[in-house]
Order: structure tokens, then C-alpha cells, then sequence
């Protein structure tokens, strides 16, 4: 049996091609025909440009290794299980474990979320992406009525600031160069938005939180984000590094503005997400997936916002090529997989 997964062959080169999979799902394994999935363009740009540090396995490398395939956030519904599969059933709308951009998923049973009625197929395929900035504001230990920045206003900044409302932080304070997105922001639910690269910046943060932010999410990964975050946190602050820290060259006065200012940095990759048991704090992403639906489910979150742009897969080449070289690539972009398997 034959799926058609958009992969990247080369640096700058994304193609929908056919791939086999095997007629029949095994015993515990889930065929999940996709409706749509979601861009993360920081890790796909990355992935796309041939980054060497695209994985922590990887980290270091040389040379970067094609083909790669891309993708990691989808929604669909339950075409075929396996013989001893009982927690989904044919015709379910679930999100699947690191569903990539492709006709056919294919995930083990416990991998296979099933999304609540009054949630749509759109808004869960950019559920999975969500839940890592919710494990960032996590690991924080964000409390309401804390002030809360968030630096960088990517798809993952931009779900920090909307579920940081829902948390109850306050002031919000949304941080990104880009006017445009500063200002969606603000419809996010962010109480303030500002330029980093302004002069005053930091003051300014400190103005508006009374002495210095108590939480932040950075989610740049760039060094220059990261010190000028330092410059904002209150004593004792808090800050998940959410943002891929692919450039290693670092240069932070740690005695000055960590050690001596009690300040926790919390790293919030996916692969430190518990695989198996959720507790305090840190969540498997089976669990988060659920609460982020639920939370859609009751209207705490609304993620039709984010979405503003839908494309065919057939068209991967050019959405990959704008991805690479547009700076103003839409926040919430999806490709649609109806009808593509029968083309």
C-alpha cells in the first residue's frame, strides 16, 4: 500500500512523494487517514535549510543528512486498526502522536487522541504543536496574577501568550520585532507589546511589572533573546527556554545575571516530556494533548485565530520555498489532505 508524505530531499527542496506502508495496520497500531496538518516553521525551516542541529541526537554534525521528513503536528480520522487495538474505533476525528505531514499516519493506539465534539479538524491539527508551550509555561510553575513575558512571536510564542491568559498571568508582556505580529498579540490576549530591540526595552518591562517579569517563555533560541530576557526577570524569575537553542555561541554573564539574582532557566524541548506518567509539572503528551482539547472543547482557548492560510500538498515546493525566504510566512499555515491519495 502506497501514502504520499511531503519530504525534504535536499537543502531547499520539499516534494510530495509516495512511500509503502504495509496493507494492514498491526495489532496495536492505528491508520489515521489526515484532513490537516500544520506548519511549525521554526523546526521545518530548520529542517528545510539543512540546520545540522535540527536534533538533539544529531547535534554537531557536519554534514546534513537527506531525506528528511517534516512535520509533526495533524489531525484526521481513524481509517483501518489493528486486531487488538480498543481505544479508538474506524471514523473517530483523532489527533495522532507526531502526525507528519502525510495521507496516512500511522501510530501505536495509545497515540491516537480523540478530539471532542465543537472542536474542528483545523484547529486540532495545531493542537500537538500547542502543547509544547504549555509544558514551557509548566515548568515555570506560573501562578495567576504573575507577570509573564514572552519573547519571540512564532506560532509557539504566539499559543504562549494565548494560554498564559488562560493561566492567569498578568501583565502579559508579548515581545517580537514585527509590528504585525506584536499586534496579534495583543488579540491573543497579551496586556502589552513590545519592540526588543528598542532602546529602552528592558525598563520598560520593568516599569510595567514593577521591578521585573516573574515568568518568561523565550522562544527565539537566539543568545542576544535570552541575555536581553535576563535583563527583564524580576528576582528569583523563572524563564523556560522554549525556543531551539541552535546556535551555541553564548556569550551570558551568568554571576551577574543568573547566579546572583537567584534566576531558574527550565529546558523545555520535547524531548524532555515524560513518556509515560504524567506528575506535576511535567506532562506526557498524550495528557497535555487532552487538556489543550478540552480546554478548546470549553472555550478557555480559541485556536480558529491562528489559522489563516490553507494549502494543497501538490504545492509543497513553493509553501516550503516561501517558508525559507518570506519573513512575513503566515503564523498559522495548514495543508489540506482531502482527496490527495485517490490524485
Amino acid at each position: 500500500m502506497k501514502r504520499k508524505t511531503i519530504v525534504f530531499t535536499e537543502i531547499g527542496k520539499a516534494e510530495l512523494l509516495e512511500q509503502e506502508i504495509a496493507d494492514e495496520p498491526g495489532d496495536y497500531e492505528v491508520y489515521i487517514k489526515t484532513v490537516h496538518s500544520t506548519i511549525s516553521a521554526g523546526t521545518e525551516k530548520a529542517n528545510v535549510s539543512g540546520d545540522v542541529n535540527i536534533s538533539i541526537a544529531d547535534a554537531g554534525e557536519e554534514t546534513p543528512k537527506f531525506p528528511r521528513t517534516c512535520g509533526y503536528s495533524s489531525s484526521g480520522v481513524v481509517w483501518k486498526v489493528g486486531s487488538k487495538v480498543t481505544k479508538v474505533k474506524v471514523g473517530d476525528r483523532v489527533i495522532p502522536n507526531w502526525g507528519v505531514h502525510t495521507t496516512i499516519n500511522v501510530v501505536h493506539e495509545n497515540g491516537a487522541v480523540k478530539i471532542p465534539d465543537g472542536v474542528s479538524l483545523s484547529e486540532a491539527s495545531a493542537v500537538y504543536i500547542s502543547t509544547f508551550p504549555l509544558a514551557a509555561i509548566r515548568k515555570t510553575g506560573v501562578e495567576a496574577g504573575e507577570s509573564a513575558l514572552v519573547m519571540g512571536l512564532g506560532i509557539l510564542g504566539c499559543f504562549a501568550v494565548h494560554q498564559l491568559r488562560a493561566m492567569g498571568a498578568y501583565p502579559i508582556i508579548a515581545a517580537d520585532p514585527v509590528e504585525d505580529r506584536r499586534k496579534f498579540a495583543l488579540q491573543l490576549g497579551a496586556d502589552f507589546a513590545l519592540d526588543p530591540f528598542a532602546p529602552d526595552f528592558a525598563e520598560k518591562v520593568k516599569e510595567i511589572t514593577g521591578g521585573g517579569a516573574d515568568t518568561a517563555i523565550e522562544v527565539t533560541g537566539v543568545g542576544q533573546a535570552l541575555d536581553t530576557t535576563l535583563d527583564c526577570m524580576a528576582m528569583r524569575g523563572r524563564i523556560a527556554l522554549l525556543g531551539c537553542t541552535r546556535d551555541k555561541n553564548f556569550t551570558i554573564d551568568y554571576y551577574r545575571k543568573v547566579h546572583g539574582r537567584g534566576i531558574q532557566m527550565f529546558g523545555a524541548h520535547i524531548m524532555a516530556t515524560p513518556k509515560m506518567e504524567s506528575s506535576h509539572g511535567f506532562r506526557t503528551i498524550r495528557d497535555e494533548t487532552i487538556t489543550v482539547m478540552n480546554l478548546l472543547a470549553g472555550g478557555r482557548l480559541n485556536y480558529k485565530q491562528f489559522i489563516n492560510e490553507h494549502n494543497s500538498p501538490n504545492d509543497c515546493y513553493n509553501v516550503f520555498q516561501r517558508l525559507i525566504n518570506d519573513k512575513n510566512f503566515p503564523i498559522g499555515c495548514q495543508f489540506d489532505w482531502d482527496g490527495i491519495q485517490e490524485q
